[in-house]
């Protein structure tokens, strides 16, 4: 099949698909930012996933096309039945918790106009998170910075603000629905969609503003259980591990640092010469990570830049822990099979068993 055939040249439709559980007051920020980015040919497709506070009503006021799960399956399954139900060329996936930017339909569409082989792109977070204490500022400003210097022919793909021609999404069956809740299901994807030889565009400027308030808890377990420890089983799985994003040597290195600065730590206790070697692990994370340290300076100036700085620390340490963990559970079931698992490729139009339509 030519490139011609599957990226047709006529004008394209873009269908933007949320899925929601509980969305709250920023689901309807999130739907009146993107209803005044749409233009007719435009579709908004809203899948509640097992909600119980009437998410579903709110995204009916504006206008959108409603599935109701009455039981919540995870935001992989949520997006697959947008998907089937969508008429678009185009699928843009926006998570219910963040308020896109004015312009983000119209960049999606001209990207994928401008570029016929582009099969998928996705952008990021802004630099103004709606929260403001600390720990949702440095979340947000690290996932901000780490989109903004990581290539642009991208090896991934995120479904927070990132969009997909329809066909090659079903085609690839969508997102792998074992992922029963907000997991690493677009990272997935976009492994499954690089070895199937498609192009996906990290495109910088397309950005839209996280609404989600962090604390320790919940930023530890999200980052740890959610992302580092599933997206470490995906690697050693397929055997990616790709210079880009969070798997950059730099990020690596830090690792190895960190440990290595936690072991003399704890050694220098009983022989204070070690002490001296936690000096110099200090200085190479320092140098190594001088970049964000800079624009975290920049940013929010020195007091957030010392609080920063264990917290980053913190991460690298709980991402080593992640590998080492993921390493032995591969060892442990080496007769598992290395093939990507998609649980039900996508064909046809929602299974009404699962899913009430509200149109």
């Amino acid at each position: 099949m030519s490139f011609q055939t599957i990226f047709p040249s006529s004008p394209l439709t873009i269908s933007v698909v949320v899925p929601v559980k509980n969305g709250g007051a920023g689901f309807r920020k999130c739907l009146s930012a993107l209803i005044q980015t749409m233009s007719p040919s435009n579709e908004l497709v809203v899948v509640a996933d097992g909600d119980t506070d009437g998410s579903w009503r709110v995204a009916e006021e504006f206008g959108a096309k409603v599935l109701r799960i009455p039981v919540s399956q995870g935001p992989a399954k949520a997006r697959n039945l947008g998907a089937q139900l969508a008429q678009g060329d185009i699928l843009f996936f926006i998570d219910a918790d963040v308020v896109p930017h004015p312009d983000a339909i119209a960049q999606v569409e001209a990207a994928f106009r401008h570029d016929p082989q582009l099969a998928a792109l996705f952008g990021s977070y802004d630099q103004e998170p709606a929260e403001s204490n600390f720990l949702s500022q440095y979340k947000n400003l690290s996932h901000h910075y780490v989109h903004q210097i990581s290539n642009e022919e991208a090896s991934t793909f995120w479904a927070g603000c990132g969009a997909i021609r329809r066909q090659i999404f079903l085609q690839m069956g969508g997102f792998d629905e074992s992922y029963k809740k907000p997991c690493i299901e677009d990272i997935e994807l976009g492994y499954r969609l690089k070895q199937a030889g498609y192009r996906i565009r990290l495109l910088k400027d397309l950005q839209v503003k996280h609404l989600k308030r962090w604390g320790i808890i919940s930023m530890t377990k999200s980052d740890f259980f959610d992302r580092a420890l599933p997206w470490t089983e995906l690697i050693l799985r397929d055997r990616r591990f790709v210079n880009d994003l969070n798997l950059r040597l730099s990020n690596r290195l830090s690792v190895i640092f960190t440990y290595g600065l936690l072991i003399t730590l704890v050694g220098g206790i009983g022989w204070p010469k070690l002490f001296w070697v936690v000096g110099i692990l200090i200085l190479l994370l320092l140098i190594l990570n001088a970049p964000i340290y800079r624009f975290f300076l920049q940013k929010r100036g020195l007091w957030f830049l010392i609080r920063a700085l264990p917290w980053h620390w913190f991460y690298y340490f709980y991402s080593g822990l992640a590998f080492a963990i993921g390493l032995a559970r591969s060892l442990f079931y080496r007769d598992r099979s290395q093939k990507p698992k998609v649980s039900s490729p996508l064909k046809g139009t929602p299974d009404p068993s699962h899913v009430l339509e509200n149109r």
